[in-house]
């Protein structure tokens, strides 16, 4: 009988390390199942965080962050698994505001509507298409154009803030983009064609940017003429975000603002930094974005401006498993500027990153 059931178990083992390994035939065998177990790890760490109205930091983002790395893992997890996800989709919709916003405070209502319609999309169940085609209406409510009074000559057109002021970031806007999009936005809504304005306006590459402050790298910085690491430098974290943003618009990969943001992050690959940035400001931010945006775009691996070429699974792999703590979460030891201190928004925005490398 032992006999048996030591053939069982590893029978059993054999066909859960297949399973990960074809999952993901672009990357190797090894380092892909060494990644889904730390996904396992990083959403035991976040459901023992959990707390007993289902919110992760008492923060309707984080929450929202946290539920999608769940429902997008490589465990199918959904309402039906029990109260671990049936909670947080409840603290989501108890703040539903009459306007359409998803928000616990009102300086980061675009951020938290984005992230949350983002999750509830993730459930599929269509109980939430009304809650998401409102959050939509509000969120298109707060791109700047002339119904504010800004013409589209302004640097700011079709631009995103936080929704408690009135100065947008493509940050905020990459947000809302990938929340659109996600969630079906439809494409002949003129948000999309304003999103392209302000996203084309926040690239260094003049040939594209009809500002007179833009370069000539083809990276991003955080809004036009503007980046928090210095003048108007380009960045990882807002280079990927501007990628995605572009891609998600509906941008062909032969544009050539698409070709100059992957000539940048093909000119700055790096996984040991957020390049550009001060420190280690953004690490986690730029690897989450990082994942997305390459995995959009649709090529498994990238040839450097050195003539290397790198598996970005594999990279991005090895590199968050390696600062993954014992206990399962991520944080940002360096540098908690933008909330990277908190363990469950980094813990939350690595697993989702590694949930987009096993696709």
């Amino acid at each position: 009988m032992k006999a048996i059931a030591l053939i069982s178990s590893v029978f059993f083992s054999m066909i859960i390390t297949l399973t990960a390994a074809a999952a993901t035939p672009e990357m190797d065998a090894d380092l892909s199942n060494k990644a889904a177990r730390a996904t396992d790890n990083g959403l035991r760490f976040l459901r023992e965080q959990q707390a007993e109205d289902g919110s992760w930091s008492k923060s309707v983002g984080i929450t929202a962050l946290a539920l999608r790395a769940f429902l997008e893992s490589r465990r199918h997890y959904n309402e039906d698994d029990g109260p671990f996800i049936t909670r947080p989709v409840k603290f989501i919709l108890e703040h539903v505001k009459e306007d359409g916003s998803i928000a616990d405070a009102i300086s980061n209502r675009n951020y938290t509507t984005a992230v949350a319609i983002t999750a509830l999309q993730a459930t599929g169940n269509p109980a939430y298409r009304s809650v998401i085609e409102n959050a939509q209406k509000f969120l298109a409510k707060l791109q700047l154009d002339e119904e504010e009074g800004y013409p589209s000559d302004h640097k700011y057109y079709g631009g995103i803030g936080y929704g408690g002021d009135e100065r947008p970031d493509l940050s905020n806007l990459y947000m809302a983009v990938e929340a659109l999009h996600t969630t079906s936005m439809e494409r002949a809504d003129p948000l999309w064609k304003k999103a392209l304005v302000f996203i084309s306006r926040s690239q260094n590459n003049s040939e594209t940017n009809d500002l007179a402050w833009a370069g000539n790298d083809g990276g991003f910085a955080y809004m036009p003429g503007y980046s928090p690491h210095g003048g108007a430098v380009s960045y990882g974290g807002m280079t990927h975000a501007g990628l995605l943003s572009l891609l998600f618009a509906g941008v062909d990969k032969e544009d050539p603002r698409v070709k100059a943001a992957h000539d940048w992050i093909r000119a700055n690959y790096t996984l040991d930094e957020n390049p550009g940035a001060k420190g280690k400001q953004g690490l986690f931010y730029y690897y989450n974005v990082f994942a997305k945006s390459m995995y959009a775009f649709g090529e498994p691996l990238i040839t450097d401006s050195n003539g290397a070429t790198h598996n970005w699974r594999n990279d991005l792999a090895a590199k968050l498993i390696d600062l993954q703590a014992v206990d399962g979460s991520w944080v940002n030891e360096e540098s908690q500027r933008w909330w990277e201190g908190d363990k469950n928004l980094v813990t939350a925005w690595s697993v989702i990153a590694i949930n987009h490398l096993l696709r």
